[in-house]
């Protein structure tokens, strides 16, 4: 692999021996395994492999996995009842409710519902506000990847001008937020872009390290990227190209070929963030088992 390119998929795979470790450690102390639960509603393609991809990680880990599958019917009410269940059941130790829902459900009811000290997504406005005062809170999954992925690649974000594409609640503003806090794995100088941005070229051209969350497919091209900067492709969609034998490809946010000559350092997609979304999830599912947040 060329060494300007982040081995999300590798770095995964090594958190995930660190957790499966510990997860046999309890398991010989003949304490029960960490349980997981997810609540998909619907038959969004995306949402349906990524809750397979996190059933196939918690077996892999040896973290219990419990999946309520629910038909696109299903009311606010029932799928409150659901939350509330999930919320008293001491066997699960955290869950997490499938984003997008179906357009009836109001999906800030449904995360305000769940008990702050079991949402492993991270998305309950008390763990967003912990995290936004350096508290210990559950991150949510693809930030804390990002922040993760950047660690383990030893690049040093310490004074470094960071630019983030994209402000929304899941990706761009979380990410902006941890990536500045004072810390020894942050402490960028961190912009916030997004759609209404004026002369947005000429800030990514300023970034030390560039966040691309915009969801845009290919939407960052060489002449926004500053010689040897380090950028992060969150972005995934899929593309239809007839020289595929599936009639598509998988690009991200970013023109890969295109950038690649100028960065130091870049992640792929597949195989960059996205590894490391659902090896945070089982981390956060750990770390809720040990209830070493809500203490």
């Amino acid at each position: 692999m060329d060494h300007k390119i982040i081995d999300g998929k590798a770095i995964a795979a090594a958190i995930r021996k660190e957790i499966a470790a510990e997860v046999a450690a309890m398991i010989d102390a003949d304490l029960e395994a960490p349980h997981l639960a997810a609540v998909i509603v619907g038959e969004d393609a995306a949402s349906q492999t990524y809750v397979a991809s996190k059933e196939k990680a918690c077996h892999e880990v040896g973290i219990t996995s419990t999946v309520y599958r629910l038909p696109e019917s299903t009311t606010e009410k029932e799928l409150l009842d659901i939350v509330h269940f999930l919320n008293n059941d001491p066997e699960v130790d955290g869950f997490i409710v499938q984003l997008p829902l179906p357009d009836h459900i109001d999906p800030n009811t449904i995360l305000e519902a769940i008990d702050p000290a079991k949402d492993v997504d991270g998305f309950h406005p008390r763990n967003i506000g912990r995290m936004t005062l350096g508290l210990p809170a559950y991150l949510p999954a693809t930030p804390y990847g990002i922040v993760e992925l950047i660690k383990r690649s030893n690049i040093t974000i310490s004074g470094k001008h960071c630019v983030v594409l994209g402000r929304s609640n899941i990706v761009g503003t979380p990410v902006s937020i941890l990536l500045s806090r004072k810390h020894e794995d942050a402490d960028a100088t961190v912009t916030l872009c997004h759609s209404r941005t004026k002369n947005l070229a000429e800030i990514t051209r300023q970034a030390d390290m560039l966040i691309a969350a915009i969801g845009k497919v290919e939407f960052v091209t060489a002449d926004m990227v500053k010689e040897g900067a380090v950028v992060i492709d969150v972005g995934i969609h899929r593309v239809a190209d007839t020289h595929s034998p599936k009639g598509y490809r998988i690009s991200g946010d970013v023109d890969f070929a295109g950038v690649l000559p100028k960065v130091s350092k870049i992640t792929p997609v597949p195989g960059g963030v996205g590894p490391m979304t659902i090896v945070s999830l089982l981390k956060n599912t750990l770390l809720a088992r040990n209830k070493e947040v809500y203490l």
